[in-house]
């Protein structure tokens, strides 16, 4: 039974299937829940919540399901390989600001008078949180979760997932006490997660990711880019990971927190199909769907701030661009499975991954009884 997994008895779960944990606000409590009760894992993106904020959000899903859920952080970086080569930073972020004063000129924004200051996030402070909450999965991307982080966690019986984008971060996770590992191809949408090298030295795809990261640790392996339906599940199951991660297709479900622009950009079929990877928006490097800001900040690429700074430089820009339905402005992420992905409730989604699955398999039975009667 292909729903039968470590990841699904190690977790309490009845489908191997787990719903992304996006931040900024697009996964959102209703969405978790609704994904945990049909029985995948429901994942709520947590980075930019304040500790009290993650409290709450585990509050309100615990009020609408007792099924288990995951939330998620970010390993707060410096970002040493992000940076380099990045000259926003050795001018002052003059250059940088000027690149987005047109932009903000067109949104009637003021002009930005000097760079942005960074504003840190409290790795320790937002663990706490979430041992208060106690899920029953933490995962989290960018690094390694730090050992006495990982011995509380622990402690308390939370299962952990570590987010890689290759074989040589997988083997840190599983070095470093994780439970599962997250291997994560680079067609996945939002930002990537690399933390030993450049991501874009780090940018395998998942047919060729899962396979090694499988055959490298010995803990279950669940993969994530690129799935977009059924087929994508069956796939990476039989690659040998134990469960398969989607972002996008919930991305567009009804219960997620993506914007009325956001969502119509992701059902404009022919539009998703166009994907790029891009430091525009954050300063890090993430897939969106491809428009006039992103295609028209690459040719500057070494002159955007970096990691965090390129995001509070503009964020007021982006949300000036949601509110005024400029998508040519927004900052649409996707991953590149999302022509496949279609309007619907989260539970409808579930269902009808299994049911493709089911179908999957049954399409193969036959093949694989006459080859192995043969």
């Amino acid at each position: 039974m292909w729903t039968k997994t470590p990841v699904t008895d190690a977790i309490g779960c009845r489908y191997p299937i787990i719903q992304g944990p996006m931040g900024s606000g697009h996964s959102t409590p209703a969405l978790v829940a609704a994904v945990s009760k049909s029985g995948g894992l429901g994942s709520l993106g947590a980075y930019h919540m304040e500790p009290a904020e993650i409290v709450a959000a585990g509050e309100t899903i615990r009020r609408l399901t007792s099924q288990p859920f995951a939330l998620n952080l970010w390993i707060p970086r410096t970002d040493p390989v992000e940076a380099a080569g990045a000259t926003g930073a050795a001018d002052g972020g003059r250059r940088a600001l000027a690149l987005l004063q047109p932009y903000r000129e067109e949104l009637g924004l003021p002009p930005l008078d000097a760079p942005p200051r960074p504003e840190p996030r409290q790795l320790e402070a937002q663990v706490e949180a979430v041992l208060e909450v106690r899920p029953r999965v933490f995962s989290y991307i960018f690094g390694v979760l730090p050992a006495p982080l990982m011995a509380e966690v622990k402690r308390r019986g939370i299962l952990t997932i570590g987010v890689a984008t290759t074989v040589d971060e997988a083997e840190a996770h599983e070095a470093s006490g994780a439970d599962m590992v997250c291997a994560s191809g680079f067609e996945a949408g939002g930002h990537r997660g690399s933390f030993f090298a450049p991501p874009d030295r780090s940018l395998t795809g998942t047919l060729a990711l899962v396979p090694q990261v499988a055959s490298a640790v010995r803990v279950p392996v669940i993969a994530a880019g690129g799935i977009g339906d059924g087929r994508g599940v069956a796939a990476v199951l039989a690659l040998g990971a134990a469960a398969a991660q989607l972002g996008t297709a919930f991305l567009i479900c009804a219960e997620s927190g993506a914007s009325p622009l956001h969502r119509a950009a992701l059902a404009d079929r022919r539009r998703a199909r166009r994907t790029l990877l891009t430091r525009a928006f954050s300063g890090r490097l993430a897939r969106v769907i491809a428009n006039r800001f992103a295609e028209e900040m690459e040719p500057h690429a070494a002159d955007l701030l970096p990691y965090p700074l390129q995001g509070v430089a503009t964020r007021d820009l982006r949300q000036a661009a949601a509110a005024a339905g400029r998508d040519d402005l927004a900052a649409l992420f996707s991953g590149q499975s999302a022509p496949l992905a279609v309007p619907r409730p989260a539970a409808d989604l579930v269902a009808a991954l299994v049911e493709e699955v089911n179908g999957v398999l049954a399409r193969l039975a036959p093949a694989i009884v006459a080859t192995a009667t043969a």
